[in-house]
């Protein structure tokens, strides 16, 4: 709790002189910010999945990306000041779906990527004005990973039981026909400045 508080009073003081757009200093903290919590996002979802995993199999996992990761999302939101959450173009909630600016960084990262540049490496952020203001936007990219392509990959290669699951729990999904290393979707994280 107190590192929250000291999280949130740093922050007030970082964005306290950004009505004119932050300073090359501040956008620094903010990337920081946005990395951290993007990693925290990232690691406690992939602990609790392989995981479950290990203990239910592929078809008993799906509930930790479709029930845990929004409350990790949330947990993570919570604790850094940031909204955080999964984004895809090939999404499989329905609440994941990005927007223009998410959409617009996922594609330029994928370009990246098809350039040489390592997966993990992948993130972007920049300053954009909305109608409430000026706020902060940045992407980290999802690669996928070979534990990924049970649920993510060619329709072909998953499992029946995976795919009876994915059926009942998204009737509309659209996130398979991934390989491995590819961009997956993005950690969309946003601060209003």
């Amino acid at each position: 709790m107190k590192s929250t508080v000291l999280l949130a009073a740093s922050a007030a003081a970082l964005l306290a002189g950004c009505a004119s757009g932050p300073t090359a200093e501040q956008q620094a903290a903010l990337v920081d910010d946005a990395r951290k919590a993007s990693g925290a996002l990232v690691q406690k979802l992939g602990g609790e999945l392989k995981a479950a995993l290990s203990e239910k199999g592929p078809d008993g996992a799906i509930a930790v990306c479709k029930e845990r990761a929004p409350q990790i999302a949330a947990e993570v939101s919570k604790q850094s000041g940031m909204s955080v959450k999964r984004v895809s173009p090939k999404n499989r909630n329905p609440a994941g779906i990005p927007d223009a600016w998410e959409a617009e960084a996922q594609a330029g990262l994928e370009k990246r990527l098809a350039a040489g540049e390592k997966p993990e490496t992948l993130d972007t952020w920049q300053i954009v004005a909305t109608s409430a203001g000026k706020e902060f936007r940045y992407a980290r990219a999802l690669p996928t990973q070979p534990l990924c392509l049970t649920c993510h990959g060619d329709a072909a290669t998953i499992p029946d039981s995976v795919k009876a699951r994915l059926a009942a729990e998204y009737p509309f999904d659209k996130a398979t026909g991934y390989a491995p290393g590819t961009v997956r979707g993005i950690v969309s994280i946003s601060r209003p400045l």
